[in-house]
């Protein structure tokens, strides 16, 4: 190896042939032969005899040597005279053999374009790219298309063959499926343009076409429940047929039309049907019928809705059926226990059948509240209601029992537009429920105020709270008053005082009665110590809210204890001077008011059982007329006898007028604190925008009236709050 400079590079230099190839000119017609041979003993099943890789040579040597072209036309002149042969064999099945011999010379086919396409594997790579040829095996799919399925003689025979099969199986037959598929499959196969053109638009008229005239028969001859089924069971057998052996796109199409000449084109006959459709389905609670109605008229348009509009029209119907019916009006207890009961039923409904949808939610509730506010009593009933809950109704009750009635009751609460109605009578059966110690359980009446508060604020409930505060400071006051002033009581009468703050209890001052002379010595000893340990107070007997427990002796030496109103009392305490008196010397000696007085005497001498006063004449009626005297044979097997006053559970008309009286007197003030502190942050506004704002600050008490919102505009201008302008009379100005 000598030393030096870097190795010299040597050229190379590629020349061409001296002297030229000649190709033997018969080559490439011999070597297609052998080619064409080959394809046909493919097709004959004899392709075990071939050798793939000396047919893939010579295939890639045609290319090679420019003869693509004459490669590739033979291949597709050679495919179409197999497949017009095979279209023969095919035509020639008889009935049942023709989709079986059409699968199988199918299969065939995809086996032998499988093998050819691995022999011209190379000219697939290189010729058909550069040429923009058809592939070979789309070409081989495309001339089974042509050749075969719109062959004349097969293309209508086929698809009235499927269809056939289709339809028989639709009337309960037993078809070979797996044909199906495999037939279906093929046309998806050849591109899915010829399976929706040549199979799946038919199919989808013809079964539009059936299920027309199926439902039309079955509408005429089923209830509504029974044809429910009946479609509800053709949708399914439909959507099990496409995952057997349909393509999974004609899914939605079918569905469509099932849904559409099933459930669409009769949904309104369907729900408006006689004696079974959606009305008969609410009123027997056949959840099941209904939840298979809303499942499948949710699949249509309108169909929802459709069910929604009829449930809210019957609703409304039956809704303002129950609150103006006399006889239910009777019975505010019951009339309220009815609309928990109608609530609950379509509660449960929307639940188990509608899947809780919660715009049929919301159609429940606006159809309860057009209906309970058509009649105007209903805040009082629903008060009324809670009474007799919490007066006997919840005894032996679980807390989860308590819980649940007061949830229910606030749910009606929440649909009352006068909530400050409510709220009247709710303060008064409250007070009469604490002050005669009538309530089942503390826990469940401070468990109503703290709902009434979450639903309405703080304001709802400031006085009912109060009222309990009131009860506990009179306990205590009672206890202090004895423990001072025990001695000088001696062993007269005992007291039991509760002392109301006066805003904050429903109390009408009435004219104090005359109490017997006992009595008032011990009164007027509390209300010495009470003023006297309370300064700038003042004191004012409701003899019209008080009881009484009196021993009484009657004939045979037999005593009872008798529980009574402070009235009675006093009516009572005089035939211990007297065996009889009139009822003129009654009224006078007490001083009770009329009504209460004949309410008194009538619960005293009337009451069979109760009557420890005689009356002449006798009758069920207080007249000015009558006589009473003590009844000396009164017996009882209780020791202590409870009686109670006869009164109305319901206010009596003018009670009624004087309360309505009471909440409108009540709105007035809160309407004009709602326009002056609208006016405050708007500083103008124009007359109606004034009638919509205060409408929706109120409206979770009370619909104001507009006509009672102009009255107070024109007070509020009087007394300077607002001005009208001087150019546009219907705008208003705040003045500061």
């Amino acid at each position: 190896m000598s030393g030096g400079g870097p190795p010299r590079k040597r050229n190379f230099k590629i020349e061409a042939f001296k002297h030229r190839v000649e190709l033997d000119p018969k080559y490439a017609e011999r070597t297609w032969k052998v080619l064409e041979h080959a394809i046909h003993e493919i097709y004959n099943h004899n392709a075990s005899g071939l050798s793939f890789e000396e047919l893939y040579r010579s295939a890639y040597n045609m290319v090679l040597h420019k003869y693509g072209e004459k490669l590739y036309n033979g291949l597709e002149s050679t495919l179409t005279w197999r497949l017009k042969e095979i279209s023969k064999s095919i035509e020639a099945a008889q009935g049942g053999l023709f989709l079986a011999e059409l699968n199988a010379k199918w299969m065939d086919h995809n086996k032998a374009l499988q093998m050819i396409r691995d022999i011209l594997m190379y000219m697939d790579r290189t010729y058909v790219p550069t040429s923009h040829r058809t592939p070979v095996h789309e070409l081989g799919l495309n001339l089974w298309r042509d050749h075969i399925i719109h062959y004349p003689m097969i293309h209508g025979r086929l698809l009235d063959t499927l269809l056939d099969l289709i339809h028989r199986e639709r009337m309960g037959e037993v078809i070979n499926r797996g044909l199906m598929r495999s037939i279906t499959k093929m046309l998806m196969d050849l591109g899915p343009a010829v399976y929706q053109d040549d199979f799946e638009k038919p199919y989808l008229e013809v079964s539009a076409s059936f299920y027309s005239g199926e439902s039309q028969e079955f509408i005429e001859c089923c209830d509504c429940g029974n044809y429910l089924k009946k479609a509800e069971r053709r949708l399914n057998e439909e959507m099990e047929r496409v995952s057997h052996y349909l393509d999974a796109g004609s899914e939605a199409k079918i569905t469509s039309v099932v849904e559409k000449e099933m459930i669409a084109n009769h949904m309104h006959r369907l729900v408006h049907m006689e004696n079974s459709g959606l009305v008969n389905m609410l009123i027997d609670d056949k959840y099941e019928d209904l939840g298979r109605m809303y499942t499948l008229f949710r699949r249509v348009p309108d169909g929802l809705s459709t069910i929604r509009d009829m449930m809210t029209s019957y609703l409304r119907e039956t809704g303002k059926q129950l609150v103006t019916d006399p006889e239910r009006l009777k019975d505010p207890v019951e009339f309220v226990q009815c609309l928990l009961n109608e609530r609950d039923k379509h509660d449960k409904i929307i639940s188990v059948a509608f899947g809780n949808d919660k715009t049929f939610q919301n159609a429940l509730n606006s159809s309860f509240e057009f209906f309970i506010n058509l009649n105007n009593r209903s805040p009082e009933f629903i008060s009324l209601y809670v009474d007799d809950k919490l007066r006997k109704g919840l005894k032996g009750a679980t807390e989860e029992d308590v819980e649940g009635i007061l949830d229910k009751v606030m749910m009606l609460f929440r649909y009352l537009q006068e909530k400050d109605v409510f709220e009247k009578y709710y303060k008064q059966h409250l007070a009469k429920r604490l002050l005669s110690a009538k309530t089942v359980s503390d826990d469940a009446e401070r468990s109503m105020i703290v709902k009434l508060k979450t639903e309405c604020g703080y304001q709802f409930t400031s006085k009912l709270e109060g009222m309990f505060t009131d009860m506990k400071t009179s306990q205590d006051t009672m206890q202090d008053f004895y423990a001072k002033k025990s001695e000088e009581l001696g062993d007269g009468p005992t007291l039991d005082v509760h002392i109301l703050t006066t805003g904050s209890w429903p109390t009408q001052p009435g004219p104090p009665c005359t109490l017997p002379p006992e009595i008032l010595v011990v009164c007027e000893k509390f209300r010495a110590y009470y003023l006297g340990t309370h300064s700038g107070r003042r004191l004012t007997w409701q003899t019209n809210m008080g009881t009484a427990d009196i021993k009484a002796t009657f004939g045979k030496g037999q005593k009872h204890e008798l529980n009574v109103s402070t009235y009675q009392m006093c009516v009572l305490m005089l035939f211990n001077s007297n065996d009889g008196y009139t009822y003129k010397d009654i009224e006078q000696a007490t001083e009770i008011p009329a009504t209460d007085l004949k309410r008194c005497l009538q619960s005293l001498a009337c009451v069979k059982g109760k009557n420890v006063l005689r009356k002449e004449p006798m009758s069920k009626d207080i007249s000015e007329d009558d006589t009473f005297y003590f009844n000396d044979k009164f017996t009882s097997k209780l020791v202590k006898v409870k009686i109670g006053t006869v009164v109305a559970q319901k206010e009596s008309e003018p009670e009624k007028q004087e309360t309505r009286q009471r909440v409108e007197e009540d709105r007035k003030p809160q309407i004009e604190a709602a326009i002056v502190r609208i006016m405050k942050s708007r500083r103008v506004l124009d007359h109606n925008s004034i009638v919509a704002e205060v409408t929706k600050q109120l409206q979770a008490r009370f619909l104001p009236n507009p006509v009672i919102i102009k009255k107070r505009i024109e007070s509020l201008i009087e007394r300077e709050f607002l001005e009208r302008d001087k150019a546009d009379r219907k705008l208003y100005r705040y003045l500061a």
